[in-house]
């Protein structure tokens, strides 16, 4: 019988996150999954500032392992470098807001 105990240290990032492009108007979805559950300091962020959870930035989990964060109704400001950061692991990635053209 082989007990295998997982520490903070001992997670890797399985899947980081993804260049995202959406239009003006539309929600972008990032997802980062840890090789295992347990890592404590969980953390979002848009260019530099912690993001938390609102009508408008939605953070989730599924089982510990598989974090998610959507931005709904992005604006044209929103475009920046999105980062996942659990422990000493970090994921990034570029969100770009196209606006929509609207020709006459």
């Amino acid at each position: 019988l082989l007990l295998l105990c997982y520490t903070e240290e001992a997670a890797v990032i399985v899947s980081g996150l993804k260049n995202t492009d959406v239009f003006v108007g539309e929600s972008a979805t990032f997802t980062c999954e840890l090789s295992h559950p347990g890592v404590k300091n969980v953390q979002w962020w848009l260019d530099g500032s912690p993001l938390h959870n609102n009508l408008v930035t939605e953070i989730s989990e599924q089982d510990g392992m598989i974090h998610t964060l959507t931005l709904n109704d992005v604006a044209c400001h929103d475009s920046g470098t999105v980062t996942f950061r659990a422990g000493s692991l970090i994921s990034s990635a570029k969100l770009l807001v196209k606006g929509i053209l609207l020709l006459e």
